[in-house]
């Protein structure tokens, strides 16, 4: 599925040109094979939060000028530490690497997390992104 390949929603509509920008930046950022399989594995209920996901998370913020990519990651790493979301930090991280963040900036990251949203966060957050690092072999 990681082609340009249009796609349809479960109930069989026609997605927006915005839903398909995204899922391009979405696979770029994230990985084509965990975006597929996310895609994949969508039912009725959950469909429409992956359509808003996609279209506002993923092309009208992350496609918008005024911050790369590497911002944008550095940025999200920070407010997912803050709200303790070991899921979805695991992932970026992955997408921080992807996107050009080093481990050194990402530990910079968790450490200003540290201070300013609490220890616990952080800890969570340098246990979090050791795993992807062991995972990644980087």
């Amino acid at each position: 599925m990681t082609t340009d390949a249009k796609i349809k929603s479960p109930d069989g509509r026609d997605l927006s040109e915005r839903f398909h920008n995204g899922l391009r930046t979405r696979r770029e950022v994230l990985g084509g094979a965990y975006v597929d399989a996310s895609i994949a594995k969508a039912t009725p209920f959950n469909w429409p939060m992956q359509e808003l996901v996609t279209e506002y998370c993923w092309d009208a913020v992350w496609n918008r000028p005024g911050l790369e990519r590497k911002q944008r990651s550095l940025l999200n790493l920070g407010m997912i530490s803050a709200l303790n979301r070991p899921h979805e930090l695991k992932l970026h991280v992955r997408g921080a690497l992807s996107n050009g963040l080093t481990k050194d900036e990402i530990c910079e990251v968790f450490l200003q997390v540290s201070i300013y949203c609490g220890v616990p966060a952080a800890i969570d957050s340098f246990r979090v992104a050791q795993e992807v690092f062991t995972e990644m072999n980087v």
